[in-house]
């Protein structure tokens, strides 16, 4: 795997440790931008996300299953955006509202980046 794949790969690694983390420890956000269209409790998909990006960093994570890492998270980013377009619709703050606005173009790189951890 070359350099630029190792470090894409130990990036996101790191970045959905964080954010599956959250999903656990401060799910009541994350219940906020379900889509409505899912069947269930927001909640289950919450933790469910959050367990589906602990788990995507473990595969970025370890050499061996980096490939499968890398094109499963890409798969995961593009199915999570109709959520972060919730996101923009439902938050009433001003400022969340701004930084979910400035979230939505962040899916490319994301997806890029887990390309290349991928490909790397």
């Amino acid at each position: 795997m070359s350099r630029s794949g190792r470090r894409a790969a130990l990036r996101l690694a790191a970045l959905l440790t964080t954010t599956g983390t959250l999903h656990f420890a401060a799910p009541k956000p994350f219940d906020a931008i379900v889509p409505t269209s899912l069947p269930g409790s927001a909640r289950f998909w919450t933790y469910a996300s959050g367990v589906v990006e602990l788990g995507l960093a473990g595969l970025l994570a370890n050499p061996r299953t980096r490939r499968a890492g890398g094109t499963l998270a890409a798969a995961f980013f593009v199915a999570v955006f109709p959520g972060n377009v919730k996101a923009v619709r439902v938050l009433s703050h001003p400022a969340l509202r701004a930084a979910a606005i400035a979230r939505l173009p962040l899916q490319v790189p994301l997806v890029t980046q887990a390309l290349a951890a991928r490909d790397g």
